[in-house]
């Protein structure tokens, strides 16, 4: 069973997940901070490079199963036409106006 993006909790990460699911990536632009920064599987990774290979260019999808944290940590089933599906943890840090300052996502 997976949550409705719209129900997700927190506006910000509402907003992430639309925009991948969408393919937006304007709108996906838009709600990162300007200085945001990500990392995956530990490994910090240039924000630009990472979201064009693993979302935009392979039509990544996620699926939400759980939220926790206030809606900043997901549990989600992803996949891109690059590796996939895969059971993926992510943690959203939110800037107090709403944008999103870091990202991190790795296995789950």
């Amino acid at each position: 069973m997976t949550i409705k993006t719209g129900k997700l909790t927190d506006p910000a990460v509402r907003a992430f997940v639309t925009a991948v699911n969408d393919g937006d990536q304007q709108a996906f632009l838009s709600i990162l901070a300007p200085d945001a920064t990500m990392s995956d599987d530990g490994s910090d990774r240039d924000i630009a490079q990472w979201i064009d290979r693993e979302i935009f260019s392979s039509r990544g999808h996620m699926d939400v199963v759980n939220e926790s944290n206030h809606g900043q940590d997901l549990v989600v089933n992803y996949r891109n036409d690059t590796w996939g599906e895969m059971r993926t943890r992510w943690h959203f840090d939110v800037t107090g106006d709403g944008h999103i300052a870091r990202f991190e996502t790795g296995q789950a």
